[in-house]
């Protein structure tokens, strides 16, 4: 799947589970803004309509039997109003009654409200005929028990009302901490998606990327013998498959280059060898005397040829060791002396350039099983660089140490130093951080060659305008 295709697959369901979330708030809000509704247009009217209803009652005993006492038409009016509102208003219950217990008690009350309603008829009509007696006894008995019935009515009607009230108002608490959760676990649900998604793209984008930072890295430093393990169909995976190609073009490539200059080598190594000693057998007159102009004709071929010859022996020894198959005679030496006799070798070289050349020994017991000639090699090569590169007037130390396990062969020097951005190639062949100053670029390729043939390792430290420090560390054994 292409990389587009998963980041836009990741964000789509994001989209979705947030959608849906939305989705579940509406209609979470809308279900609570219909209770609310009900609450506030329906429950919440109904009860006060019911306490009011209610109130009306003990108004109505009030006025008759102030009227009973007082006979007064003012009281009989004001009683037929409230008695006139109380009808109307049980008329009006029986809208907001939802259920069957409460149609029950609201037709409980308006029936004995009639009764009621009726008694005080036959009351105010006793007083008319002047039976105050009969009136007053009707009024605490049938009158009094009905109004107390339609008042308890009432009451309990009110509490039933109340009640659906308390039960909306708790319908609505749990309808809003089930949103409320509904919506944070949605959400909760949407950001951990998005988070999983992301986090899984990014880690796999960035493992992917690792390993061709690595594979990369491991080609600059001309490694090119595995292949990115990088599986995937996304952008990333084709990279990686035209990395491991190219990689594979160039190992191909470097494989050739190797050949050729192992074929090219061997090839002029014979005829190169001939010349050589033809321009020696020259020199020495086997074959006659000579004029001044052809002896010195004669050395300037033979110098020549010598040089040769030595590259092409460099150029042998690198592919050897390059491939692993470089011989090691490895015999028990002392090579304190071995640093010694390459210090000797190069004092005149050094006496020529200027340059003062000294050995340092740090430490006892120097001795180690290794390969005599080709460690003479490396000090030799070391030290014949530093002294190439240090001006008239500087110095060369070539400097042996003892650390118990290891010994460390230190070449300084106060040269012109290596450029920061060379140092991490300056051990390549055919790599020089100063062209200007001749050298094939092979020397320090065969030093850290024959170090590791030895189990060891080359380091270097160097500041630019100051000099340089080259250390190859031995294991004695």
């Amino acid at each position: 799947m292409r990389l587009a295709s998963k980041i836009f697959l990741t964000s789509a369901v994001v989209v979705v589970v947030l959608g849906v979330v939305g989705v579940l708030s509406l209609r979470a809000v809308g279900r609570l803004a219909s209770v609310n509704r009900e609450i506030t247009t329906r429950t919440v009217p109904a009860l006060r309509l019911a306490a009011s209803t209610r109130d009306i009652v003990p108004a109505l005993v009030r006025l008759e039997a102030r009227f009973l006492v007082l006979n007064d038409p003012r009281f009989i009016g004001a009683w037929n109003e409230r008695a006139d509102r109380l009808r109307v208003s049980l008329i009006r219950l029986r809208e907001y009654t939802t259920n069957a217990q409460e149609v029950r008690l609201l037709e409980d009350a308006s029936e004995s409200f009639e009764r009621y309603y009726g008694t005080v008829g036959q009351i105010h009509a006793l007083l008319a005929r002047g039976q105050r007696v009969r009136a007053a006894a009707l009024s605490e008995g049938a009158s009094r028990s009905l109004a107390d019935r339609v008042e308890a009515n009432l009451e309990a009607l009110t509490e039933s009302m109340h009640a659906d009230v308390l039960q909306a108002q708790a319908e609505v608490a749990r309808l809003e901490a089930r949103t409320w959760s509904g919506v944070l676990l949605a959400l909760g649900a949407a950001v951990g998606l998005a988070l999983i998604g992301s986090g899984l793209i990014a880690h796999r984008l960035t493992q992917k990327l690792q390993k061709l930072s690595a594979a990369t890295s491991a080609v600059a430093a001309g490694s090119f013998e595995e292949p990115i393990a990088v599986e995937g169909r996304d952008e990333v995976g084709q990279l990686a498959r035209s990395f491991s190609s190219m990689a594979r073009e160039l190992r191909r490539m470097e494989e050739t280059k190797e050949e050729f200059f192992a074929s090219v080598s061997h090839e002029l190594r014979s005829p190169l060898t001939s010349i050589r000693e033809g321009a020696h057998l020259l020199r020495d007159r086997v074959s006659g005397p000579l004029n001044d102009k052809q002896r010195r004709l004669v050395e300037i071929i033979a110098a020549g040829a010598d040089r040769l010859l030595g590259l092409v022996n460099q150029i042998l020894e690198v592919s050897r060791l390059r491939a692993g198959v470089l011989p090691i005679q490895r015999e028990r030496l002392d090579l304190d002396k071995v640093i010694t006799r390459a210090v000797e070798e190069l004092k005149p070289s050094a006496d020529q350039a200027g340059v003062v050349l000294e050995r340092e020994s740090v430490g006892e017991e120097f001795v180690l099983l290794g390969d005599e000639t080709r460690l003479l090699q490396v000090v030799v090569n070391l030290v014949g660089n530093a002294i190439r590169f240090t001006k008239r007037g500087g110095r060369v130390v070539a400097r042996l140490v003892s650390t118990g396990p290891e010994l460390e062969i230190q070449v300084e020097d106060t040269g012109i130093g290596i450029p920061p951005a060379e140092l991490p190639h300056v051990f390549e062949p055919y790599r020089q951080a100063h062209g200007d100053r001749g050298g094939t670029g092979l020397g320090l390729a065969i030093v850290r060659g024959v170090a590791q043939a030895h189990g060891g390792r080359v380091t270097v430290e160097s500041q630019e305008g100051k000099g340089s420090r080259f250390t190859v560390l031995l294991p004695r054994s």
